[in-house]
């Protein structure tokens, strides 16, 4: 049975993905006293019309629209500082993507995306991101993210956020991961047996846990219990790409 999930690697994020970002982020993000605006991100009253390929290209919509909420001081600091922001041909509404793609694009280490041949483009995006890989506009990007890392003593943009934040997520990287096993498409033994083919040991509780293990939960006979570390190889697993297995 094959899979009818559509796996996305971090270069080859397709275009409705950043659209569907956008959109999101339009909607979440920090609002500014009006002395205080140096970008302006356009009317946002309306509800946005999100449309989602499958699950995965909707979890990582709102992950990339929430990574750009939480760096979006320092990448409105980078395009103002880069002169990159403000341009003529680029208007307020198309700002929350601009913000998007940038945060992509330093995720990527300013390399070029690839393109997958089978996608629609959009036109929106299309634009953008001719407007940010300029050779002049790429370079005064990263020569701008340089420069805060620098002023901050950061080796990296994450130890640019304040400090509590940076504890919160360290907290929530390190909780456990619960699974449903959707019982209208698999049953309970099946499960075990085919994550046990995939290399995976059952253990008796969380506190026996050593990477490629699981655990029952103990009051949900059908909830199972993995190592925070494995969450990126289960979503890749055929039973969370075919919803036998839903990530909690």
């Amino acid at each position: 049975e094959k899979s009818t999930m559509t796996l996305i690697e971090k270069n080859v994020y397709h275009d409705l993905i950043y659209i569907n970002a956008a959109k999101i982020f339009q909607g979440i993000h920090k609002k500014k006293p009006q002395d205080r605006i140096l970008v302006r991100y356009g009317d946002d009253s309306a509800s946005p019309m999100l449309t989602f390929k499958d699950e995965y290209s909707q979890r990582v919509s709102y992950e990339l629209a929430f990574s750009a909420l939480k760096y979006q001081d320092l990448l409105e600091k980078i395009l103002l500082d880069s002169c990159v922001y403000p341009c003529q041909s680029i208007p307020d509404e198309l700002t929350s993507l601009l913000v998007v793609m940038l945060y992509d694009l330093q995720d990527r280490k300013f390399q070029a995306r690839e393109i997958v041949d089978e996608e629609e483009p959009v036109a929106e995006v299309r634009k953008i991101e001719h407007y940010l890989y300029r050779y002049t506009f790429k370079t005064k990007l990263a020569a701008a993210l340089a420069r805060c890392r620098i002023k901050h003593d950061a080796l990296s943009i994450e130890y640019i956020l304040p400090e509590t934040i940076r504890k919160q997520e360290q907290r929530a990287s390190a909780l456990p991961l619960y699974a449903w096993i959707n019982t209208f498409k698999i049953s309970l033994q099946d499960v075990f047996s085919n994550l046990k083919m995939k290399g995976f040991t059952r253990v008796e509780s969380v506190s026996d846990f050593d990477h490629y293990t699981y655990c029952v939960d103990q009051h949900c006979h059908d909830v199972l219990v993995f190592p925070a570390s494995l969450k990126e190889e289960l979503l890749n697993l055929d039973l969370f790409a075919d919803y036998k297995l839903l990530l909690q």
